[in-house]
């Protein structure tokens, strides 16, 4: 078949356009990772003192161990490393087997790692240097915070630098092209180009998702909407229900959906089965013209907004809340302002993952300091936002090797599609947020460390005591948590002034709280006496084998008020559905 003048014509400026939309992409693409780093970068001011180096150009690394360690203790340090390096040669020069290093790093699980001697070589050589720069790291001198810094920092360059991550010296991507006749490598390039269109490293199969489709398919309606979010008021699928609604405030940095993934492992739907009338708060992805919104608007016409709503169209007073990560404390907070104007028709209150006292934020802290957000809070006040993309690359950072390499491998050198995976579609689903409310959150939380205080901040009008806050709490943390450290979610038993429940669960941030109570997964352990010290509290705490939902479930059953006839339809005269579950907020892709 043959093109005609005008299409033969047509056709190397179509071509053209395309180049240009995808150089755009790259550019755009790189710009991001730009700003990432230099936000990385400006968080290092208390590194100066060991390296002025750091301060100067930004992460050039690795840098003379003399600059940021004892000179003895480098010296020590230097020569293990370099006896182990001169016995690691040796061996491969005469055609021995290396020593076998003390690790178990899945990133060279392959044989051709262990069969093949160039390669073992390189994996070794890696390895050694990796444990000779961790360990220069962790005698460095300094305050704790800076330490941890450079860890995370010298961390960040193996993490690049591991054989893995290159074609040329990774032997499993070498065996895949020879295998398929080139065609891994096709593949690679196809999905390198795809990823820079989309503007993120894919890490799922996002084919095999869509919200609404499969993802946030628990019947529902919209009952209220304002200009920060959507309220949903979920189907009952009980004949009766707890006169007491359920109120959920999920993050406002990615999706509500983490909590309403697929039936078979939707929290949502399994609080609604278990008789509770749900309304789900739904964030609004942040746009230019909301850029300015404050902490305080995203607890007055957001958590509040909702509670008020959920009393309204229940006819009750009294509702029970739960809040999740960043929405958990968004929620203490409307809880802590809602006591300052003397309501206390609070039932109970569940915290997930949930920070209240900062003094240990985990890892997510290496990005945080006083002069990176003093450089940055004019322009954040001005109005503009923090866009979900560096957030997600914040996050992703802290698993590095898990979230990043990993795909990079994956996706791009081996040519492959990664497995369809419903956490991960969520968790490439971030949201913008308003630049006032980042800024706000970040000083009087993270840097200051104020929430904590009694009286320490005002919100809407009202001084702020956690202590105030006398409802009966559930608090959930996840043992292998890097985001909310456990030990630091534990805390929040010495700020809040009610029956307090601590409940600590298997896993990490996102898998120890989406854990299906039907998987029969996992274990938790609970303790009724609460001691000041964390790990003396676990200690003596008691293991369960499965799910935290049924304790939780069983828990909010006795918050939940007597029984009463399911409504027949949601919402009321005055908060009519305005579109079925999962509304439209959900699903905006803003830039």
């Amino acid at each position: 078949m043959s093109l005609s003048n005008t299409e033969a014509k047509a056709a190397p400026a179509a071509a053209l356009n395309d180049w240009k939309t995808l150089a755009d992409q790259w550019h755009t693409l790189g710009r991001q990772w730009a700003q990432w780093w230099a936000h990385a970068a400006a968080s290092l001011p208390s590194l100066r003192h060991m390296a002025p180096e750091i301060g100067n150009s930004g992460l050039e690394l690795p840098l003379p161990p003399s600059a940021w360690i004892d000179p003895a203790a480098a010296a020590a340090i230097t020569e293990r490393y370099n006896r182990k390096l001169e016995a690691l040669w040796i061996s491969a020069l005469q055609g021995r087997s290396a020593p076998q290093l003390e690790h178990r790093d899945r990133r060279f699980a392959a044989k051709e790692w262990r069969e093949q001697p160039y390669f073992a070589l390189l994996r070794d050589s890696y390895l050694l240097y990796s444990d000779y720069l961790s360990e220069l790291a962790n005698v460095a001198q300094g305050d704790e915070a800076a330490k941890d810094k450079l860890k995370f920092l010298v961390r960040q360059y193996l993490d690049a630098i591991a054989p893995s991550n290159f074609f040329a010296t990774n032997p499993e991507a070498m065996k895949l092209a020879l295998d398929s006749g080139g065609a891994s490598v096709a593949q690679g390039l196809s999905n390198l180009l795809a990823d820079a269109q989309r503007g993120r490293i894919a890490m799922t199969d996002e084919s095999a998702f869509g919200v609404g489709v499969n993802l946030a398919i628990t019947p529902g309606s919209v009952v209220f909407r304002n200009q920060l979010i959507e309220l949903i008021q979920y189907s009952p699928t009980t004949e009766e229900v707890f006169q007491r609604p359920l109120v959920m405030i999920p993050p406002c940095i990615n999706k509500y959906y983490i909590l309403d993934l697929q039936p078979n492992n939707s929290f949502v739907r399994y609080a609604v089965e278990q008789g509770h009338t749900v309304f789900m708060v739904s964030w609004r992805n942040i746009s230019p013209d909301l850029g300015r919104l404050t902490w305080d608007d995203y607890l007055e016409t957001g958590v509040l907004a909702a509670i008020e709503c959920a009393r309204e169209i229940t006819a009750t007073t009294t509702v029970n809340v739960l809040g999740f990560c960043v929405g958990g404390t968004l929620l203490a907070c409307a809880l802590a302002v809602l006591a300052g104007r003397g309501d206390v028709d609070i039932a109970s209150a569940t915290l997930l993952t949930t920070m209240l006292d900062f003094a240990d934020p985990g890892e997510i802290g290496v990005y945080v300091s006083r002069e990176s957000l003093a450089a940055r809070e004019p322009v954040l006040h001005s109005g503009a936002r923090i866009h979900g993309s560096e957030l997600a690359g914040a996050f992703a950072s802290l698993r590095a090797n898990e979230l990043v390499w990993n795909y990079v491998v994956g996706n791009y050198l081996k040519g492959q599609t990664p497995p369809a995976f419903d956490l991960l579609y969520w968790n490439s689903d971030s949201a913008n947020l308003a630049g006032p409310m980042y800024a706000y959150y970040v000083k009087n939380m993270y840097i200051d460390n104020r929430l904590r205080e009694p009286t320490g901040l005002t919100m809407c009008g009202e001084s702020v005591d956690l202590g105030r806050v006398a409802m009966p709490a559930y608090i959930y943390a996840s043992r292998e948590d890097h985001i909310v450290p456990w030990h630091s979610a534990y805390r929040s038993v010495e700020l809040l002034g009610g029956d307090l429940s601590f409940v600590l669960g298997a896993s990490g941030h996102i898998a120890g709280v989406i854990n299906p109570a039907s998987r029969n997964r996992r274990s938790y352990w609970t303790n009724e006496q609460l001691t000041h010290d964390p790990d003396e509290w676990l200690a003596r705490a008691q293991e369960h084998p499965g799910s935290w939902w049924t304790h939780w479930a069983a828990w909010l059953s006795t918050h939940g008020g007597s029984k009463c006839p399911a409504p027949e339809l949601p919402g009321n005269s005055r908060h009519r559905p305005l579109v079925a579950a999962p509304g439209t907020y959900v699903t905006e892709r803003v830039d």
